[in-house]
């Protein structure tokens, strides 16, 4: 026997700028969980010496390293920072703490746009209605 579907069930308008809000409490709150942050990458390297006869210069699997580095870029210049083996988890995990703070940052926005957005019109509607009382009389 065939399933009826039902109609998908629309939000309550008037529910709705509260469900934005309770949201944007929610991820407005996360912020008080992110540890120190950074911009960048760290980055793993095994590099050639200067020595033309070392065997890193024939066999990738003997380069030197690994050496760690920070990257990020500064007005348009990518600036290396290099690191110590023990440095690095710290700086990688800071770089993810960013990219968590960042799309924070634009879940807050968009949802503060669209409220402020909801906010605006009811705010046009309240002073559609008080010229309308006012005319009325």
């Amino acid at each position: 026997m065939p399933r009826l579907r039902t109609p998908a069930r629309r939000p309550n308008r008037s529910t709705q700028p509260d469900r934005h809000a309770q949201r944007f409490h929610e991820l407005k709150r996360s912020l008080d969980s992110l540890e120190y942050f950074c911009k960048g990458t760290v980055l793993k390297r095994m590099m050639k010496c200067g020595k033309p006869a070392c065997a890193c210069h024939s066999d990738p699997g003997k380069r030197h390293g690994p050496y760690f580095e920070l990257t990020y870029k500064v007005n348009g210049k990518t600036v290396n920072v290099k690191l110590s083996p023990e440095a690095a988890p710290l700086y990688k995990a800071a770089g993810l703490q960013y990219r968590k703070l960042k799309t924070l940052l634009s879940r807050l926005e968009k949802l503060s746009q669209t409220i402020l957005q909801q906010q605006a019109k009811l705010a046009d509607r309240a002073a559609t209605d008080r010229k309308k009382q006012g005319l009325s009389r």
